[in-house]
């Protein structure tokens, strides 16, 4: 049993309508394609069209008029039970229940791969997520993108397209900077010297962590002069700390002066142990990546600069007190952006723009960034940015995630990464573990607000959504276990049993799994999936309560079975694009 002895059968659907569409329709009529939604009660078919009502303005005719021509212009299938016009000219199509039956023996044999497609046509996509400084650990706001672009690019490799996924390390920026002053002045205090700690530092433990592993490895190697760090510094700062961000570039610039080439030393160091905790602590969550691109790697291969040249050259950059801008105002943009400083040194713009200009030099087809919220007024200047480099700003697509507000205890959590009061990812997945943090993390739409309910997803209840899905994958377990058969005996049994509104609905709701994967893929919404699977699982649950699986009859215990086992398959299926596991028992 192959793909083609089951084909699509929703677009199958379209592919009769507008055969029949082209036959009443003239030449000169415009093209309007059909669309085909499922509909929300068996009574009313399996699926709806509504191209009738879209025909009746250019065809001047009454659209259920419109409707009826259209079904009696539809090209007999063999998988058509019927069709009827309904109310102000739907057309409603009903599957044939053998059609639904025979279905699962298609399901039976995919195993793990039903629900994949070619729908992709092997497109090059680039999804990047995460992205976080490499300033401290990985805090439940990153848990969500990470999720989610984790999710998002299991169901596009899913819906057939080439997917690569990259972690954009930002190494050469100001926030790395601050973060190697504030390792070293706990080193310094390892030394017993003590300055005046920033409050704009970073403030966590870990920086004191990475402190002692310095101090433990090269005792007062890095300690220098540390009584010119303060200097052109006002009085009252050297007394009391700094607090401006002014006040900390002068300490950073002191620093840089100070250690000279060490400064480097203690800089890559701070880095390559955030960047192995982040790459530790995401792959213990199931997120792996195919490429970490850093950000440092544009400035050393002079791709900033040859960049800013090609803007130039395009005349879309001018100078103005003494730095040079880009006329971001002509895309759209609300004010232009300074992509040069007046001291020579390159923006973060600067190196986002060369960065994308990259991806598209990598010949994707697509590049997906999914971004935190608080991004959104930086999607205009991006775009704006290529369309000035002559490229497709349409082939850049923004997903904005809403951050997660995690709650304990009914108590709202701290979210703070330079004061050190947050709640790691780490620690997320050790308190409710890895599933539920990945289940509910796209439960909603990303740009939805998210109320992550801590107590909620440790609860081993129906009201713990991941919990519920679980056990419905552990339940058809239990069954299959006692019935002690193989499940590969069920491909080829006689299915027309199973005519019960239940287990029809059921036979249904696995049809609609590839066409979920695929809409998921479309409107880059992992969500979807853990819909899908709440309500699969929800259908699943209500005939479990109400049906005896091994029965005397064989014939009706093996198409009982064969669903549940169906059942059982897509479950596992849609769980593993979400980093979810299917266990066997609960």
């Amino acid at each position: 049993m192959t793909l083609s002895d089951f084909p699509n059968f929703k677009t199958h659907f379209i592919e009769l309508i507008e055969k029949a569409s082209n036959a009443i329709t003239s030449l000169e009529t415009v093209a309007i394609s059909a669309e085909l939604t499922r509909t929300k009660q068996a009574s009313h078919g399996d699926y709806s069209c509504n191209l009738a009502m879209q025909l009746a303005k250019p065809l001047h005719k009454n659209p259920r008029e419109i409707a009826q021509l259209l079904i009696n212009a539809l090209p007999p299938s063999p998988y058509l039970e019927k069709v009827e016009v309904a109310g102000a000219g739907f057309i409603n199509l009903y599957l044939k229940d053998s059609a639904k039956q025979q279905f699962l023996h298609l399901i039976l044999r995919s195993k793990n791969t039903f629900g994949n497609s070619t729908f992709g046509q092997r497109k090059k996509i680039q999804v990047e997520f995460v992205s976080a400084n490499p300033t401290g650990p990985l805090h439940v706001g990153h848990g969500r993108g990470a999720a989610i672009g984790a999710s998002l690019s299991n169901i596009l490799a899913a819906a057939g397209f080439d997917v690569s996924r990259e972690f954009y390390v930002n190494d050469a920026g100001r926030q790395m900077d601050i973060l190697t002053l504030s390792t070293w002045l706990r080193y310094l205090e390892l030394n017993h010297i003590h300055i005046p700690f920033p409050q704009n530092a970073y403030q966590g433990e870990y920086v004191k962590t990475m402190a002692q592993l310095i101090f433990q490895a090269h005792a007062q190697r890095y300690v220098h002069q540390p009584e010119l760090l303060l200097d052109s510094l006002p009085e009252a700062v050297r007394a009391t700390a700094v607090n401006t961000d002014e006040q900390l570039d002068r300490l950073i610039a002191n620093t840089k002066k100070i250690l000279g080439q060490d400064y480097m030393y203690i800089h890559n160091f701070v880095l390559t142990e955030q960047l192995g905790d982040c790459r530790n602590d995401l792959m213990e969550f199931g997120v792996e990546f195919d490429t970490w691109f850093s950000e440092q790697s544009l400035y050393d291969n002079g791709l900033v600069a040859h960049t800013i040249d090609l803007l130039a050259k395009k005349h879309h950059l001018y100078q103005q007190d003494g730095a040079i801008w880009f006329r971001s105002t002509d895309f759209g943009d609300e004010k232009d952006r300074v992509v040069q400083r007046e001291n020579g040194q390159f923006t973060y713009f600067a190196s986002d723009i060369a960065y994308h200009l990259n991806k598209f030099e990598r010949g994707f087809d697509q590049v997906i960034n999914i971004w935190g919220a608080d991004h959104h007024g930086y999607i205009t200047r991006v775009k704006g940015a290529l369309q000035a480099l002559e490229l497709d700003a349409e082939r850049l697509q923004i997903a904005l995630v809403q951050f997660a507000v995690l709650y304990r205890d009914g108590k709202k959590a701290p979210m703070s990464t330079r004061s050190g009061e947050f709640v790691t990812l780490r620690e997320l997945r050790q308190e409710v573990g890895k599933d539920a943090a990945r289940f509910f993390y796209v439960m909603r739409k990303s740009d939805q607000h998210l109320d992550f309910d801590m107590d909620l997803a440790k609860s081993q209840s129906n009201e713990n959504p991941v919990y519920y899905v679980q056990y419905a994958h552990a339940r058809v377990c239990s069954v299959l276990t006692q019935w002690e058969g193989n499940i590969d005996d069920l491909q080829e049994v006689n299915l027309d049993t199973l005519s019960s509104p239940a287990e029809l609905a059921l036979l249904q709701k696995l049809i609609d799994f590839p066409d979920t994967i695929e809409t998921a893929a479309k409107e880059s919404s992992p969500h979807l999936i853990a819909f899908y699977l709440r309500e699969l699982a929800s259908e699943f649950h209500s005939y479990y309560n109400s049906t005896r699986f091994l029965v005397p009859e064989i014939p009706l215990q093996h198409a009982r079975l064969a669903l549940i086992a169906s059942i059982h398959q897509v479950l596992r299926n849609g769980l593993t694009l979400l980093g979810v596991s299917a266990p066997d028992k609960m």
